[in-house]
């Protein structure tokens, strides 16, 4: 039978365990090899670690297929991580980075991808979503981000006039919450209470279609939308510039367009929590492997990571999903890669003949 690994001795099922253990439980490479050696299976870091990137290479086209899928979505979210990548040559370790895209919190078929890169301009969400060379067409739609500067470059209008931005309404939320910690910020707490209102509005329409949405947000939440900017408003010219209540408010009302961007669009979400929660496995990671060996093997990480957290997003087993991947893909059929799709996988017993 073939295997994922030519010539090697690592079936589909120790490599999907491999990297289960690597991405998913967060266990460094000398832990797994001190698991592995209980059983009686001598695995070095360096056979691990090979394995991983073995895999990771194989996986590329999967991972591309799922690429143009994520794309594919009118509505993005994104946001950025900080990863530690080792500089042999420094002999210590570099700021790097993990951009992701992940398909509306509002879309039926959820998925995201993540991108390793060396650093944290606009050039490179740029060039993923701007189409050049192996990625196809330029894509166009909504994006939701924090108010990063980067993000502000790939929704220029003046460059992209097919996409606009959008900002999450927690990070402003966030700005509030923080005068209020002391409890004596009358401002802030008064902020949180409305912001509360719109949330509390926006929890009842998750379950409703596009449309839906769209038309209960015009009628429910953007009253309360106004009031707040009438609000913020008036109690600005009471606060003197520089302090932290003038910050909060110059945000909210700075970025009022691209916060209010969901109340015309049903498919737009609130916030970008849900890529927030999608980021927090790398969190969990770095704690855990502390950094990645290099530009290769961060991006191999990356397609992994992209593949099984998509997997979990869509109700799979990780461990099972990977397997089962690793096992049909060298004899899968290029044209029907896209079978094989976290959004589109099916247990080889349960898929059709």
């Amino acid at each position: 039978m073939a295997e994922v690994i030519e010539g090697g001795i690592a079936a589909s099922g120790f490599v999907a365990h491999t990297l289960i253990s690597r991405f998913v439980d967060h266990m460094p490479y000398y832990r797994q090899a001190t698991i592995n050696a209980r059983s009686g299976v001598h695995t070095p870091r360096s056979t691990l670690a090979s394995i991983t990137g073995q895999a990771g290479a194989a996986l590329e086209p999967l991972h591309e297929a799922h690429r143009r899928f994520i794309l594919s979505c009118a509505v993005l979210h994104a946001d950025e991580t900080p990863v530690a990548l080792l500089d042999p040559g420094a002999g210590k370790t570099r700021r790097a980075y993990v951009w992701a895209y992940a398909r509306s919190w509002h879309d039926k078929v959820p998925g995201v991808i993540y991108e390793f890169c060396p650093g944290r301009g606009a050039q490179y969400p740029l060039a993923f979503l701007g189409g050049r060379g192996r990625h196809g067409r330029r894509w166009s739609g909504t994006l939701l981000t924090d108010r990063y500067g980067a993000y502000e470059t790939v929704v220029d209008p003046r460059l992209y006039p097919d996409r606009l931005g959008a900002a999450c309404a927690a990070h402003a939320r966030r700005n509030f919450e923080e005068l209020t910690h002391d409890g004596t910020s009358v401002v802030g707490l008064e902020a949180v209470r409305r912001f509360a209102r719109i949330y509390g509005v926006e929890a009842q329409l998750k379950e409703l279609s596009d449309d839906e949405r769209r038309a209960q947000r015009q009628q429910l939440a953007r009253p309360l939308w106004e009031e707040l900017k009438h609000w913020l408003q008036l109690e600005r010219r009471l606060v003197a510039d520089g302090g932290p209540t003038a910050k909060a408010i110059d945000y909210t009302l700075g970025h009022w367009a691209a916060l209010t961007r969901h109340l015309d669009d049903g498919a737009v979400a609130i916030d970008n929590n849900h890529l927030e929660r999608q980021i927090k496995p790398w969190a969990m990671g770095r704690k855990a492997w502390m950094f990645v060996g290099s530009e290769l093997a961060g991006q191999r990480a990356a397609i992994v990571m992209s593949l099984v957290q998509s997997a979990r997003l869509n109700g799979h087993d990780p461990w099972a999903y990977l397997r089962d991947v690793l096992q049909r893909l060298p004899t899968q059929r290029a044209s029907q890669i896209e079978d094989l799709l976290p959004h589109r996988w099916q247990p080889a017993s349960d898929a059709r003949p």
